[in-house]
């Protein structure tokens, strides 16, 4: 017994199999920020008011540097598909919901290698000039 209407089993409508992976993918991000969320506040707090060189000092720290990539790649990537779910759910002409969407894929996508790039600049000394 099929709980499906005719129409939609001709039409081949039905469960997109993606809404899991997706529910899978924001819990995880949330929980994997949960440590690093409270690693970073209170890391930052042993460089409160400290010059740049010290920063720099924490920052080219091998652990340190990776630990704020993380923190960066899963801020952006939980927010991207929070958002995501907003945009989808509130946004009900297609042409506007496609181009919102990507817009936030780009802006997270920008802001990510940005944030990821300055980690690396401070992990391997001074940018040229």
């Amino acid at each position: 017994m099929s709980l499906r209407s005719p129409l939609g089993r001709v039409r081949g409508l039905g469960s997109a199999k993606e809404g899991v992976d997706h529910f899978w993918a924001q819990r995880m991000t949330a929980l994997a920020l949960i440590p690093l969320a409270v690693w970073f506040v209170i890391s930052l707090f042993s460089v409160l008011g400290a010059d740049h060189g010290a920063v720099q000092a924490w920052v080219s720290s091998p652990v340190v540097a990776g630990l704020l990539i993380l923190l960066i790649a899963a801020t952006f990537y939980h927010a991207f598909l929070g958002l995501q779910v907003v945009i989808e759910d509130y946004i009900h002409g297609e042409g506007v919901k496609l181009a919102t969407l990507v817009a936030v894929k780009g802006a997270s996508w920008l802001l990510a290698i940005v944030g990821v790039l300055s980690v690396l600049v401070l992990l391997l000394g001074e940018a040229p000039a």
